[in-house]
């Protein structure tokens, strides 16, 4: 399957552009792109999306699929796919699929695929997701997992973590405090993990504060394991963009090596067509080849164009955050600005492969 792009409006191209040609302007690094965050599904969605990848250079991708729906895409798309373990978010019993379910999906993701990591969702939503209010699970250092972190650590595995959210979610979604805790909790347990689970973590979301890059700071001084990506390309450039650009670049260049580019990219067969089939909203983020190829496109050209060059305009991409928060100001089709950062090459090799390579690459290949 291939698309030329829909070259219309849409909430991943607001300006109508032609990504292919985005992608000639960014050009090639001149070294393969490993994107060590994404969520791909789909045997038709992955393949336009490996079109889309190859575009923006991206020759690796690391994917928390769904383990039921993992072997059509590692069939599409070989050894430039690495899976990641999650647990199964389809699974009727969501109870279960979050606690005893998960040790055997970690067991068959290492022995099926080879997983060599796997992840801990610990956003404060999953008390709305699990019945009961997920109270086990609420903190990251709960009992069950600690289950979960043991048995990978004995097959071999490192770390991926999901903690907090966006401040504007706790600005609004989070806003009951006894519900959901303050941003600053989600972390207690996090540096508990980090001394306890002496393995490297990849802390998602730019560790999910990037709009305290003091916090990131104080977080990678004081746990040498702890790393993190620049997925969730929407939370991501909009709030690296809010801060002073010589202060986002001198972060950059301190933490070169402990931070890994990733998309966060979702990837599935809802997105080709207007009839979904209810797995998850992100269907609904595109609803034909060309849009699906659109939304593909777009994530990658907001973060090179927010690394490489010295950009500074709307972000082609429609933020519904700013809406939640101001909706007297915002539309469903605002964005944010993107303040182009131009990091240097050595930061830029470094954040796209060198990162990824002795870390990920290298444990994968055995070599810790």
């Amino acid at each position: 399957m291939s698309s030329s792009g829909t070259g219309k409006v849409g909430p991943a191209n607001r300006f109508g552009w032609d990504y292919r040609a985005m992608a000639q302007k960014l050009g090639n690094p001149g070294y393969p792109i490993i994107d060590a965050h994404t969520h791909i599904h789909g045997e038709r969605a992955c393949r336009l999306y490996d079109e889309a990848r190859k575009l923006f250079g991206v020759t690796r991708t690391y994917t928390m699929t769904q383990l039921p729906l993992a072997q059509p895409v590692a069939d599409a798309l070989g050894d430039s796919i690495r899976f990641i373990a999650i647990p199964t978010w389809g699974h009727p019993d969501k109870a279960a699929a979050h606690r005893g379910q998960y040790l055997k999906d970690i067991e068959t993701f290492h022995a099926k695929f080879g997983a060599r990591m796997m992840k801990i969702w610990a956003s404060p939503r999953l008390r709305d997701i699990v019945p009961g209010g997920a109270t086990d699970l609420a903190d990251i250092d709960s009992p069950i997992r600690r289950e979960h972190c043991k048995l990978a650590m004995s097959l071999g595995m490192m770390f991926m973590v999901h903690v907090a959210d966006p401040d504007t979610w706790f600005s609004t979604k989070y806003r009951d405090g006894s519900t959901y805790g303050t941003k600053a909790h989600q972390y207690v347990g996090l540096r508990r993990m980090l001394d306890e689970f002496p393995r490297p973590w990849i802390a998602a979301h730019m560790g999910g504060w990037p709009e305290d890059l003091g916090f990131l700071d104080s977080m990678l001084t004081a746990h040498p394991n702890l790393h993190l990506d620049t997925s969730a390309t929407k939370w991501i450039v909009r709030e690296l963009s809010k801060h002073p650009r010589e202060q986002v670049r001198e972060f950059f260049v301190k933490w070169r090596g402990r931070v890994l580019f990733g998309t966060d990219l979702v990837v599935m067969e809802d997105q080709l067509s207007p009839t979904k089939g209810g797995m998850s909203p992100m269907g609904d983020l595109a609803s034909s080849p060309e849009e699906a190829f659109d939304l593909y496109c777009s994530r990658h050209w907001a973060l090179r164009a927010m690394f490489e060059t010295d950009y500074h305009a709307e972000s082609p991409i429609a933020d519904p955050d700013l809406k939640m928060v101001e909706p007297t100001k915002y539309d469903a089709m605002s964005a944010p600005m993107i303040r182009g950062l131009s990091l240097d090459a050595q930061t830029l090799k470094e954040l796209y492969n060198g990162a990824a390579t002795r870390l990920i690459e290298a444990w994968w290949a055995g070599g810790k």
